[in-house]
């Protein structure tokens, strides 16, 4: 019980003083079912932490109402372990959940599109259509990059650069059968279609038309804010090529000294390369590439290096430890192996291995893990610069990556400065995660005054096109509310800088050039006007 007690709410865990009414009570289980399981405790407040307890004359009234709760709101049938955990003269509810295999799981009385729910952090989130589609491809053990895409002919792609490089690494030339072979070209009804991750690894037009956000967005900002940017850079070729133009990036904005050991000098790097290598490398290959309009970010300040990469941490591997070495579950089963036989990987689960044991010659680094969003994130921090330099200094950041914005905080009216009060107190930063707005990747809940850019839409714009959007519109609507007719760049100043911060998004993602495509404010968009209207 002290044990339990000592660990934070998180994606597996979840402490409540009282029994939480029914539909809450469900949306956690349901959460917990289509991810990486998880337990409830009824009887232990969470902040501060203490344990309250639940009368021993409710206890098995308590009990039997949780049982109904699940059984009556939740769709397929979940099935808890309801326990009693006793501390003292005081007793609590333990009600732990099994990762579910029927996933999707979600509220009767909502139904699937609307009562589906996923664990972001310790909170639960409403699955969109895209997720849903990831949850049932995971029922059916199929991954996104093997999914044929019947709306191009594998004629039309061009494979040449990926195909010299195979052979380079391998020593063997790929041609239409070994193609076939590593999946990159499947059969369906007697034809042959391109996969999610031949497109990937094309040099066609198709790639961009696809997956425009397969890129990934490097940036050096002065100091400990992303206020102002000293370089940057917009990597967009195919995703084997990616990882060596990231470490010439990195490479050309961080230090590197040199000291004499015997006859012989040793350059030594700010950071150690080994291990942002293979941090770069496994945000490529086990992103979730399903998840439209959002690109992978490297971000180097005075003080850390941070990447930061779409898609969940995989339910399988746990981080409520020391790193996972040895775990490994594979998100995108065409392109890892691909990788493996290039020489960007080598053992499934090392990854983590490579990293700690790069560590261990960098003792002033400090490793961290968070999960902002649906994102995974690594920091590389720097403990001396940290201790001297930046304690107290990390509730109110700058700007996030995806608009570039280099407008100075303190010239910004009150009412649009980044705020941790504007946030929701389930998203606030904790001293334990270092997880706050300053964070490139984390997009929960941006201020008014990150929106306003040269290279994006005003705070002012960003606040009628929301409003605009609160109902479905098509982009000939949006373009006659802004009077724009040039659809080209009205997308690429309005439409795409809103799908890259996940303020508005598709009704139709997996086909984002469909006539039918319409675009409606995300929650984080409707977050964003609350906190404009505090």
């Amino acid at each position: 019980m002290n044990k339990i007690i000592s660990i934070p709410e998180g994606r597996r865990l979840e402490f409540k003083e009282i029994l939480p009414k029914g539909i809450e009570l469900a949306k956690t289980v349901i959460g917990f079912s289509n991810d990486a399981g998880g337990e409830i405790i009824v009887g232990i407040k969470n902040q501060p932490r203490e344990i309250t307890g639940i009368p021993e004359e409710l206890l098995f009234q308590t009990e039997e109402k949780i049982s109904n709760i699940i059984s009556n709101h939740c769709e397929p049938i979940i099935l808890p372990e309801i326990t009693f955990l006793t501390f003292e003269d005081k007793t609590a509810i333990r009600v732990k959940i099994y990762r579910g295999s029927q996933v999707p799981y979600y509220l009767k009385s909502a139904g699937k599109l609307k009562g589906t729910y996923v664990r972001v952090g310790s909170s639960n989130r409403q699955a969109s259509e895209e997720m849903i589609q990831e949850l049932e491809r995971l029922r059916r053990n199929i991954s996104f990059d093997s999914l044929p895409v019947r709306d191009v002919d594998f004629k039309d792609l061009d494979l040449s650069k990926f195909q010299s490089e195979f052979e380079v690494q391998t020593g063997k030339k790929l041609d239409y059968n070994g193609l076939k072979k590593i999946e990159l070209i499947k059969e369906v009804n007697g034809k042959n279609f391109p996969t999610n991750a031949a497109l990937l690894l094309c040099s066609s037009k198709h790639k961009q038309r696809f997956f425009p956000y397969a890129k990934i967005e490097c940036a050096r900002f002065k100091g400990i804010k992303t206020n102002e940017f000293i370089d940057q850079a917009t990597i967009e070729g195919t995703v084997e090529l990616q990882p060596d133009e990231v470490i010439h990036f990195v490479q050309r904005n961080i230090s590197k000294s040199g000291s004499i050991q015997g006859v012989y000098r040793v350059d030594r790097w700010e950071y150690p390369m080994v291990a942002i290598r293979e941090t770069v490398i496994n945000a490529i290959v086990h992103r979730d590439y399903s998840l439209l309009g959002r690109d992978i970010k490297v971000a180097i300040f005075d003080d850390m290096l941070e990447i930061t990469s779409s898609g969940t941490i995989p339910a399988s591997i746990d981080f409520s430890g020391d790193l996972p070495v040895g775990q490994s579950e594979i998100r995108n089963r065409v392109l890892a192996p691909i990788f493996k036989k290039l020489g960007l990987i080598e053992q499934w689960g090392t990854g983590f291995k490579k990293i700690q044991d790069a560590l261990v010659d960098y003792p002033e680094i400090e490793l961290r893990i968070n999960e902002p969003g649906m994102g995974f994130q690594v920091q590389f921090v720097k403990k001396d610069y940290q201790s001297k330099n930046y304690s107290n200094k990390i509730t109110s950041s700058g700007h996030q990556i995806g608009i570039k914005d280099s407008a100075n905080t303190s010239q910004a009216p009150s009412k649009y400065r980044a705020s941790t009060e504007q946030v929701p107190s389930r998203y606030r930063a904790s001293n334990q995660q270092v997880s706050n707005k300053r964070q490139v990747g984390t997009k929960l809940a941006p201020s008014w005054h990150q929106v306003g850019t040269k290279l994006a839409p005003s705070w002012h714009q960003v606040n009628i096109l929301l409003n605009f959007c609160v109902k479905e519109k098509s982009i000939i609507n949006i373009m006659e509310k802004f009077q724009w007719k040039d659809r080209t760049k009205f997308r690429k100043k309005f439409i795409n800088p809103l799908l890259n911060e996940e303020l508005i998004q598709m009704t139709i993602p997996d086909k984002p050039n469909s006539p039918k495509q319409k675009y409606i404010i995300t929650e984080q968009g409707k977050q964003l006007l609350k906190s404009e209207e505090s």
